[in-house]
């Protein structure tokens, strides 16, 4: 039996010595354990935080200055892994496209993941702030284009980075193996399906818990936020191809035209959600660009939407792919196009499954940063469509138990400001993101430092 499912047979005991010790009841796992509790290291954990400031602000500004966007992290990913080695670390580069994997084992124990991203997105910062993105760079198909950290990787980054310090300065207190990725493309969802293809859970120790965090655009400074069960959804790009019988603009009657077919189309997808999927379940279907034609007085020949699906139970996500196939298809049939001419329906590879965080592991890791921050400072996150392929990690046959908490970024008086005024804050992936940077960090690294500690030294 492997130590990874010993470790889990242990799972039922722990949830109860963990539920005893919350309740009051006196049972500490640490006492069964025999090691120190993760609180007695809090005063350490926040010391030498607090020492990392100025370094982690360096770097911070370092990798905001100089993002790489999906599929192009080289530089980044090679910076970060050269650190990590300095640190004692053993460091596999280039795995899965240009990410890393930082191995820190200590001793017999759990092994517990860490997932920063790497990538950047191609956006012209507007920030105005002094230490803002000038960088440029071409994308798949050549074109020049602006870069920016606007979805507060580089945060993700600086956290990992002080997350790997503190645990190397602390390793005379835990024992395990501690496990930091570094994932390329997350914007694209292709990079944690590329580690695992190359064997990430193969060639290393299969994590008894994933952990990783978000900046949240909407969140104070100092706060975080967890959501247990579904917390991101299902996200498909899909793409309908129709074909239709084109010509003058004045004979309508000699052709089919496209556009009125999409438009069929577009009318009829939006009945799956309300007609098809139940009202408990949460799903979206956007078209989100309707190409066709060229001139006022030509009927083309072929239209083409782009769709996004969004959903979180897989059902509910194959149902609605199910129903445009079907829906197209109809539709293009009712108005007489040949059957060698029906709609081409294509869902894209950078699909990005729904992130399910593990419940139990949610609310241990929820419970103990109310213990850390206060529960003024812990919050409870509603469930939000938007996706991230660090789900991929808690989907494989190992079924990593995984958790994905929310960072807060903003400033308390930009959120008060925004209150005030009515004017809404600048949200992930705008050029005008700018998150409060230092207790940010601070406020990340310190949680996810005893968030590891916790599960590390909680193991009989």
């Amino acid at each position: 039996m492997s130590s990874n499912l010993k470790n889990r047979t242990f799972c039922p005991l722990l949830q109860f010595l963990y539920l005893g010790m919350y309740l009051g009841i006196g049972i500490s796992p640490y006492e069964v354990s025999g090691q120190t509790s993760p609180d007695k290291l809090l005063p350490r954990v926040e010391l030498l935080t607090t020492k990392q400031a100025p370094t982690l602000e360096i770097l911070y500004k370092q990798l905001h200055q100089n993002p790489e966007i999906s599929f192009q992290e080289a530089k980044t990913s090679a910076k970060l892994a050269e650190e990590l080695r300095k640190l004692g670390y053993q460091i596999t580069q280039e795995f899965g496209g240009h990410g890393f994997v930082g191995i820190l084992k200590n001793g017999q124990g759990p092994t517990v993941m860490v997932r920063a991203d790497l990538d950047a997105l191609p956006v012209e910062e507007k920030t105005g702030l002094p230490y803002a993105s000038q960088a440029k760079t071409k994308d798949d198909l050549g074109n020049e284009v602006f870069a920016m950290h606007a979805c507060g990787h580089d945060i993700h980054m600086s956290v990992l980075m002080g997350l790997a310090r503190n645990m190397a300065d602390l390793k005379s207190d835990w024992k395990g193996t501690l496990m930091l990725i570094g994932q390329p493309a997350e914007e694209r969802s292709g990079g944690a399906i590329a580690m695992l293809k190359e064997g990430l859970f193969e060639k290393f120790p299969v994590p008894d818990y994933a952990l990783a965090l978000h900046c949240k655009a909407d969140l104070a400074a100092g706060k975080v936020a967890y959501c247990e069960g579904y917390a991101l959804a299902n996200v498909d790009m899909v793409d309908v191809y129709i074909k239709g019988i084109g010509g003058h603009g004045a004979k309508p009657h000699t052709t089919i035209d496209p556009i009125v077919l999409g438009a069929r189309i577009v009318e009829s997808l939006q009945t799956i959600v309300s007609r098809e999927i139940s009202p408990t379940d949460p799903a979206v279907v956007t078209v989100g660009a309707f190409h066709s034609g060229t001139k006022h007085n030509i009927i083309p020949d072929d239209a083409h939407l782009q769709l996004t699906v969004r959903a979180y139970k897989d059902e509910v996500r194959n149902h609605i792919i199910a129903a445009i196939e079907r829906m197209c298809k109809y539709v293009a049939l009712s108005a007489g196009v040949p059957e060698d001419r029906l709609p081409k329906i294509e869902v894209r590879p950078e699909s990005t499954p729904s992130t399910y965080n593990d419940p139990v592991l949610t609310q241990r890791l929820s419970t103990l940063s109310a213990k850390i921050l206060g529960k003024e400072n812990t919050l409870s996150a509603e469930p939000e469509m938007v996706g991230e392929d660090f789900a991929r990690f808690g989907r494989t046959d190992e079924k990593v138990p995984i958790c994905l908490f929310w960072l807060g970024t903003i400033s308390p008086q930009v959120i008060a400001e925004s209150q005030k005024s009515g004017k809404a804050l600048p949200s992930l992936h705008s050029a005008y993101f700018a998150p409060d940077y230092q207790p940010s960090i601070f406020t990340g690294v310190k949680v996810m430092t005893m968030s590891v500690l916790d599960l590390l030294l909680s193991k009989p």
